[in-house]
């Protein structure tokens, strides 16, 4: 059983793990600007950068996507994706008031199919139903490269690390 932590206290993680030199499943997601599709994992014709947050609407996560935003903007070939179960009106509001224009921003509020897929649904604790913090990297034949499930949902992912994988 995967497991992260907030505030110190163990969570479990559902749904299917997934861990580097697996395949990525390919998961439909609404995006936040139109509520169109949008498909992560899988083959694609970019390197995929899949930046996991459990809410928009919390400090941690907002600094979190500023820094992506403002990091991803000097990478080629990679489409930078923040998958979270906000409602894509809360996540466009969000990405309107502080000029995330780099990143494609997208809710997996249907039916937490990205959640299970990737094992990054919160189990037993307060937050229970969202998501943990975590990054994949997904390279153009669909396999993941690098994964973060971070330790502490509190704390930030380790940026360098994750953007190196994806140079």
């Amino acid at each position: 059983m995967a497991t992260t932590k907030f505030k110190g206290s163990d969570v479990e993680l559902l749904g299917n793990e997934v861990n580097v030199g697996d395949k990525a499943p390919e998961v439909t997601v609404v995006n936040s600007d139109g509520l169109g599709d949008v498909t992560v994992g899988g083959a694609q014709d970019k390197t995929q950068l899949i930046i996991v947050v459990p809410s928009l609407d919390t400090g941690v996560c907002a600094t979190e996507t500023r820094n992506f935003n403002a990091k991803v903007a000097g990478l080629d070939n990679v489409q930078a994706t923040i998958v979270s179960l906000d409602l894509p009106f809360a996540s466009g509001r969000f990405c309107a008031a502080e000029g995330i224009d780099k990143l494609t921003v997208t809710s997996d509020f249907r039916n937490k199919d990205f959640a299970n897929a990737y094992g990054v649904l919160l189990g037993g604790s307060v937050l229970a139903g969202v998501t943990c913090r975590a990054i994949f990297v997904v390279n153009t034949d669909g396999v993941v490269t690098y994964k973060e499930i971070v330790p502490e949902i509190t704390e930030e992912p380790n940026y360098e690390a994750a953007l190196n994988a994806v140079k």
